[in-house]
């Protein structure tokens, strides 16, 4: 080890030259998502930066031979809550998908072009079950036809040929999710909720008899309610309903059964997960007796197997701290995952000999681990005598090492959501910032998932205090222990978390810095100028909205910028319906009027969330350089620069 560092060329923090550049990353990474089982053939989409973010499906035969199903320039993609997910169905090896472009459904036989079996109107479909028995696809069906009125959403079925018209099933409820078939076709399960829930608030079970013309029949409420969530409805092979409900303040498994709602296992972890998208899994049948389950606890996945006709659970060591997409097919459970030292992969588990292997990498870069900081799971005091949760990164690259006495800078990242959740999985886009010499805290604030509900509802009525006073508490502890330099701050995230980064710039004076990648300024802006899906959220994480207004004003960071002190930079894509370009833009002209240094990157074609090779690379080297110039450092790599106004 001594050795080492006398080889180690000494260099201030943030200098460091390292080989995790952004184009390593946005030539070598893709995402990985929705994995779908036909017989023994796997199904799976890729997000393809390099292909401007297309959404590719993908086939994996037996004989492991990876093939792209769908063609340029179609885009497996569905804007239903605009977040999507759920966007394709497979049966007998025709896929059935939407099209991101024009919305519509299309069919694609083996060895044929997609065509399009559904209207050229302003409909979007997501989440589709197949009903075998009536030629057609249950799915949620988003209508935005009537200009200036708030989307319907339902529950429709589609004729698979695209020759009959479509029947409306399900409706009156503002949002619906999972509808889900039993095995014989005889009845239907699926997930509604009303404003001003989100999903992970408060839904309900429903299920319903189908009629031999395919209508429904008895529909009976099974569980949930305003205060009570429920995720992911599944039938096990013999035609019993399972489903996850957080009734006991932890997302457990239930089962209905004769009437009768009985718990699997009982346990303080959570098996189930914030429902932002859709066609998420955390457990799948292996046999009527057996499930394969990932559940989470103080923010870990774990994975595991339940008996349930003995609630017996047994846990499965593995290296995988993230754990989501589960299904399974004849003997094996197939999974994403994710490690602190390798990225996310989809995994496949042999239930017979315990064994893993990877079936596909979201990347296949090859990085010493030398270059790779292992991340540590930290525990921090809080406000109010309670205690907070956020994963560190200390500085790493075997090829450097600071002047003595120097401390590293800190990037504190805040998450979206904000019920979401930061995991210790490799992530090249955080390696990135700890192998130049910038130490990351990446923090699971109140109000994040994966510590049962009443950490999650720690942020209720409390959005852009308590996130805010996490994010500080926990770069001011690093602080404190000597492990970062408290003079050298800064705060980074990407929508609900740029909320977070704007309100801890403008209502505290710790962070030196900060970076808005599509956040929020105005909580009035959004409450009227966003999509359905979120449109009421901020009536739980504030208030009621008009009633309290003033709250929205006083939580606002747009309607206090003569208290910013600290530089910031704004990334924002174009297109973005869910934050819209307004409100990172009103923030840059008043940080602009005031003087203060302040850069605004914008992206052409992107919306929430950049999908494009060359808009992650301007994005992450473009934060890097605002840095820099702030806190004196020079990088090591050629960076475009970035125009900053007042610097």
């Amino acid at each position: 080890m001594q050795d080492r560092k006398q080889k180690a060329k000494v260099a201030p923090y943030g200098s460091w030259k390292s080989p995790i550049t952004s184009d390593l990353i946005v030539s070598g990474t893709i995402g990985l998502g929705q994995i779908a089982i036909d017989g023994e053939d796997v199904y799976w989409v890729e997000t393809r930066p390099t292909e401007k973010g297309r959404y590719v499906i993908v086939k994996r035969t037996p004989d492991g031979k990876t093939t792209d199903i769908t063609p340029m320039p179609f885009n497996a993609r569905t804007r239903v809550h605009e977040y999507g997910g759920g966007s394709y169905a497979v049966i007998n090896g025709t896929v059935y998908f939407s099209n991101f472009t024009d919305q519509r459904l299309y069919r694609q036989d083996a060895d044929s072009r997609p065509r399009a079996i559904t209207p050229e109107t302003d409909l979007r479909y997501a989440d589709g079950v197949i009903d075998k028995v009536r030629n057609r696809m249950i799915c949620i069906r988003e209508d935005h036809t009537v200009a200036g009125q708030e989307a319907i959403t339902m529950i429709v079925g589609i004729d698979l040929d695209g020759e009959i018209d479509q029947t409306v099933l399900v409706s009156g409820n503002d949002f619906y999710s999972s509808p889900r078939l039993s095995p014989d076709g005889s009845h239907l399960a699926w997930l509604a909720w009303n404003h001003p829930n989100m999903p992970w608030d408060g839904s309900e079970l429903w299920v319903a008899e189908v009629m031999k013309d395919g209508s429904l029949a008895n529909k009976t409420l099974v569980a949930g309610g305003a205060e009570e969530s429920i995720f992911q409805p599944e039938w096990s092979p013999d035609g019993v309903l399972h489903f996850i409900s957080d009734r006991t303040g932890w997302w457990n498994l239930y089962r209905l059964r004769e009437g009768k709602i009985g718990a699997l296992c009982e346990m303080k972890a959570e098996f189930g997960l914030p429902q932002w998208v859709f066609g998420m899994s955390t457990y799948a049948f292996e046999s009527a007796n057996q499930i394969v389950c990932a559940y989470i606890e103080q923010g870990f996945s774990r994975l595991a197997i339940l008996d349930t006709s003995t609630g017996k659970l047994e846990t499965i060591e593995s290296p995988y701290m993230r754990i989501e997409g589960i299904r399974v097919k004849s003997g094996s459970a197939l999974f994403i995952a994710g490690s602190p030292a390798e990225s996310t992969s989809i995994v496949s588990f042999d239930l017979t000999t315990r064994n893993f292997e990877n079936v596909r990498r979201s990347s296949d870069l090859n990085i010493e681990t030398d270059y790779i900081s292992i991340p540590q799971s930290i525990e921090f005091p809080t406000e109010n005598g309670l205690t907070a949760h956020a994963i560190f990164y200390p500085a790493a690259n075997r090829d450097f090492a600071a002047p003595d006495g120097e401390l590293p800078p800190l990037l504190v990242m805040s998450h979206g959501g904000p019920t979401s959740a930061a995991s210790p999985t490799f992530k090249l886009s955080i390696q990135y910032w700890t192998s130049r010499g910038i130490a990351v805290l990446d923090v699971n604030y109140g109000g994040s998932t994966g510590y049962g509900r009443e950490y999650r509802e720690r942020l209720r009525g409390n959005w852009g205090v308590v996130d805010v006073d996490d994010c500080i508490n926990g770069a001011k502890y690093l602080a404190e222990r000597g492990e970062v330099d408290g003079n050298r701050l800064a705060i980074t995230g990407g929508s609900a978390g740029g909320y977070t980064t704007l309100c801890a710039l403008t209502f505290r004076d710790v962070f030196k810095a900060g970076a808005s990648h599509y956040g929020v300024s105005d909580l009035e802006a959004l409450e009227v100028d966003t999509h359905k899906f979120e449109s009421r959220y901020t009536h739980s994480l504030v208030a009621p909205y008009p009633e309290r207004a003033d709250l929205y004003r006083e939580r606002s960071p747009i309607h206090f910028t003569d208290r910013l002190r600290a530089p910031v930079i704004f990334f924002q894509g174009l297109e973005d319906k869910i934050v819209p370009p307004n409100q990172a833009e009103m923030m840059v002209e008043a940080l602009s009027a005031k003087k203060l240094p302040v850069a605004y990157v914008t992206f052409e074609g992107e919306q929430h969330g950049f999908r494009q090779a060359a808009n992650i690379k301007r994005a992450l080297d473009g934060e890097l350089y605002f840095y820099s110039r702030v806190f004196g450092y020079e990088p090591a790599d050629e960076i475009e620069p970035v125009p900053i106004e007042n610097l």
